[in-house]
């Protein structure tokens, strides 16, 4: 993938991010997870764009409810979860598919990530990562279809590409992920300097995301189910003792679904 390739926030909805791929020199774009058609319309007219490909990372709404509309007024495939019920649907994906954009000089490479759905996909490509709501900045989805050990072994699968991978999530979730983030491990001085620097962003109007993987790997508890700390916490949370990485992540998920739920 060239690293021409830049890659543009559209917001929609409250908190959600479309994300539009372009190359300079070109009037082609990828559009991800088009969940409005609505601001995704507006970037294309407003920059002179034509849509070479849609790209969907789960069934949830929010995340393909502006995908008819966009078909309509541009023939352009869209690409999806195989295990997915997705009516616009015209390229079913499974891991290990490419999806080649050559109008873009791109190749994004597939990824099964089941757990926030059954079966949820992510495209990663030359260090750019569009995961939807599997990992979040700081966090991870909920899990609506998979299971605690479904969802620890995709974000796993995520947590070993290269550290310094861009994190494009679907969703601006960042300064809430890191409030949980330091109830888990209030002493982790990476977690205050990510709050005091997201909260910088935020307040001058800008997005939080993406963020490297590496950061991610230093400051997201989701992804620090073998550190001792979050270990420490997740047991005194259990009220016992937890026999491996994946039963911590379910109990730090269950912690923070109840305090969500409050």
């Amino acid at each position: 993938m060239d690293i021409m390739l830049t890659v543009q926030p559209l917001p929609a909805f409250k908190d959600n991010y479309i994300w539009l791929l372009t190359r300079p020199g070109t009037r082609h774009a990828a559009l991800v997870d088009p969940g409005d058609a609505r601001p995704a319309l507006a970037a294309l007219q407003r920059l002179g764009l034509e849509p070479c490909a849609v790209l969907v990372t789960h069934h949830h709404w929010d995340h393909t409810g502006g995908v008819a509309a966009l078909r309509k007024q541009y023939d352009a495939p869209v690409y999806g979860p195989a295990r997915e019920d997705i009516p616009a649907l015209t390229h079913p994906l499974r891991e290990g598919d490419v999806v080649d954009l050559p109008q873009l000089g791109a190749a994004l490479r597939v990824l099964d990530v089941p757990g926030h759905t059954r079966g949820a996909i992510a495209y990663y490509g030359a260090d750019l990562l569009f995961c939807g709501d599997t990992l979040f900045t700081a966090g991870c989805g909920r899990l609506f279809e998979g299971t605690p050990r479904q969802m620890y072994a995709s974000l796993a699968k995520l947590a070993a590409l290269p550290g310094a991978t861009q994190v494009y999530c679907g969703h601006e979730y960042t300064l809430e992920n890191l409030a949980f983030a330091r109830r888990v491990e209030p002493d982790n001085v990476d977690i205050m300097a990510r709050i005091r620097a997201t909260e910088a962003l935020r307040a001058r109007g800008l997005p939080s995301v993406p963020a490297t993987l590496e950061t991610e790997q230093r400051t997201n508890p989701f992804l620090r189910c073998h550190d001792p700390d979050v270990i420490a916490a997740a047991e005194n949370f259990a009220g016992r003792s937890l026999t491996d990485a994946a039963e911590v992540f379910a109990v730090v998920r269950h912690w923070k679904d109840v305090l969500d739920d409050d």
